[in-house]
């Protein structure tokens, strides 16, 4: 079921937004029974606190909602997302002092709270519906809602039922419903048509490797997205352990994400062209499988030393970057559940992200606050460009040491990317282990939102 607003012209119920030891001037608004019931319940406005206020009869007339303290707001956002779960059935309207932003991320927290991973077991839906704030775009925020419960689905999904040609199939169908060309090379294709290290990778499961491509738009600047799409990671030959294989349905968390923020785009209608490309894979093991100390050719001519066959999304995603960078676009933006050097620097919920170009960093930092979906820069540390020259091939993998996993990450798939002027890498982890409001634990996507806020200034749209 979409997620959506409640019908503007519907009856609703006002939600009071007070801070923590609100002034007797927010009270003020408030009767004195609403008062005297708000302390007798104990609402003080500490953060998340919900009163609902009975009429006459006993049935809701309206409810209080704590805001906190600034302090306390800063450790976390989209709080407004506990009151939709909270408050009883109807449709629901904002009262207080809240400036655009935070009207806006309210508004949205609100909207993702109502997503239900429904395929293989019923949830009861959100009862409380919000009337859409005033001076808030209902539609834009309706596409960025839908956007990310499309890419939470498909991230969801275990790999029985979201191998390679079911996240095919999502891709196909998201070009039809927009209006785009999409095509697939798969199987041995790939090797006639040069896509060599995806089919390495993808050679040893019965489920086809293939490179998924996406046109759209037909004027405006050029935007080129790469997604990983290994769509369950069993780490190949250097098998991972079973803990560390429990998580493998999200590694296609990177081609999830572009297909939400793809759809983004085209939902919005922005005035450029957009190309997305995804090598879905299975990395899985039998006797054909790719091996450590294998030496691939890339579809650069690079040549690639295989001195982990666990770090296989780097390798996919190089063919993919360096078919994307033959055209030149204005801007290619990498999205992948790369390292888990990430994680361990920055956790869960903050992805790094990688570029030379100073002036996209900053718009993206900017457009990251702005859209409550967090990014943090992290460098492409020249010095560290020996560590992915083994010596007898042109890349290595997967360097020994175990330090900078992320960065010299980036910097192998920064040597695929060489006719493009603006380029940027984002290690994510698609995945929400905690719920949080508006995050249910499961499937996340990260950074689509900042990254959507940011276009207009990066591409001059």
């Amino acid at each position: 079921m979409p997620l959506s607003f409640a019908a503007a012209d519907s009856p609703s119920l006002p939600l009071y937004l007070l801070p923590e030891g609100a002034s007797e001037v927010a009270f003020s608004a408030l009767s004195k029974s609403t008062r005297l019931w708000a302390e007798a319940q104990g609402f003080t406005g500490a953060l998340g606190q919900t009163c609902v206020l009975p009429g006459p009869e006993g049935a809701p007339v309206g409810a209080l909602f704590g805001l906190g303290t600034l302090a306390a707001r800063a450790r976390g956002r989209f709080h407004l997302a506990r009151a939709a779960e909270a408050l009883p059935e109807g449709a629901w309207h904002l009262v207080g002092d809240l400036s655009p932003t935070e009207a806006d991320e309210a508004a949205l927290g609100w909207l993702l709270a109502g997503y239900r991973f429904t395929r293989y077991k019923s949830a009861p839906a959100l009862k409380a519906r919000l009337k859409c704030p005033d001076g808030v775009d209902a539609t834009r925020l309706e596409v960025l809602a839908n956007a990310e419960a499309l890419t939470r689905d498909l991230i969801n999904t275990p790999a029985s039922d979201m191998g390679p040609d079911e996240l095919e199939q999502a891709f196909f169908a998201l070009a039809a419903r927009h209006s785009a060309t999409a095509t697939a090379v798969r199987g041995d294709d790939l090797l006639a048509q040069g896509f060599p290290m995806i089919h390495a990778v993808g050679r040893a499961s019965p489920r086809a490797p293939r490179l998924l491509d996406l046109r759209w738009g037909s004027a405006g600047p050029e935007l080129t997205l790469v997604g990983k799409g290994v769509c369950f990671d069993t780490g190949g030959l250097d098998l991972k352990p079973a803990a560390g294989m429990g998580l493998m349905k999200k590694d296609m968390g990177g081609a999830a994400t572009v297909i939400g923020l793809a759809q983004m785009i085209m939902a919005l209608h922005l005035p450029l062209r957009l190309r997305v490309l995804i090598p879905a894979v299975e990395n899985a093991v039998s006797g054909n499988a790719f091996r450590p100390q294998d030496i691939l050719t890339s579809r650069k001519g690079l040549t690639v030393e295989v001195n982990n066959t666990d770090a296989e999304g780097r390798l996919v995603l190089a063919d993919a970057l360096a078919f994307a960078d033959e055209e030149s676009p204005d801007l290619i933006l990498c999205m992948a559940t790369l390292t888990g050097a990430a994680r361990m620097a920055l956790g869960p919920d903050v992805p790094p992200f990688y570029t030379d170009d100073d002036a996209l960093a900053g718009a993206l930092a900017k457009a990251a606050a702005r859209a409550a979906d967090p990014l943090w820069r992290m460098p492409l540390w020249q010095p560290y460009e020996p560590l992915i020259e083994p010596g007898i091939a042109d890349l290595d993998n997967a360097p020994s040491g175990g330090m900078a996993g992320s960065v010299t990450a980036a910097l192998f798939l920064r040597r695929f990317v060489t006719e493009t002027k603006r380029f940027a890498h984002f290690d994510v982890y698609g995945w929400q282990p905690t719920p949080a409001p508006a995050r249910p634990k499961g499937g996340a996507g990260q950074g689509a939102r900042a990254i959507l806020a940011a276009l207009p200034v990066v591409l001059g749209l």
